[in-house]
């Protein structure tokens, strides 16, 4: 199994070993667009693997802080009390690099950015370049995408955006 991201689509596929498409998702990349460097609220291109799933269980809409559920479910109330906040909600797929020097370690390094599949508020669009580097799903999409993929799958982040 693989998934492969678009940054020109923004679609995220999900691909069994057989090549068929199992899932199809439309999800929103970096508004700062594609890029490896730690603090440039790009996100990373190129090859990674899930190193962790966070969130097993936990309700749609659970807020996450620091990879911790606070106790919160988000609602368009919470978000008047806490404008600005980069909500992370229901689940998180934390992403690893695999290219040294390019999305792993040092100053490119993808795991220590934090860099996630995880879920966003309602009134977040999709389908537009518009996070802080992470990949932003849907709640439905990533509980479904979540419960769907195992630790290490690979995912490939495709920077198919040359050329436009």
């Amino acid at each position: 199994m693989q998934i492969n991201i678009s940054f020109k689509r923004q679609t995220l596929e999900v691909i069994g070993d057989d090549g068929q498409q199992l899932a199809s998702y439309t999800v929103s990349t970096a508004l700062n667009g594609p890029g490896e460097l730690k603090n440039s609220e790009c996100t990373p291109r190129g090859a990674h693997i899930i190193r962790a799933k966070i969130g097993q269980g936990a309700a749609p809409y659970t807020v996450f802080r620091g990879r911790r559920a606070t106790g919160e479910i988000w609602s368009p109330e919470l978000a008047t009390l806490y404008p600005g906040r980069d909500w992370i909600l229901s689940r998180i797929l934390w992403l690893s690099g695999c290219e040294p020097g390019f999305n792993r370690l040092g100053k490119v390094d993808s795991m220590q950015r934090y860099i996630y599949i995880h879920g966003t508020p309602d009134t977040e669009p999709m389908g537009l370049a518009a996070s802080h580097g992470c990949v932003r799903m849907r709640n439905d999409d990533i509980i479904a995408l979540f419960d769907l993929v195992p630790v290490g799958t690979h995912v490939y982040l495709e920077d198919d955006t040359q050329g436009d």
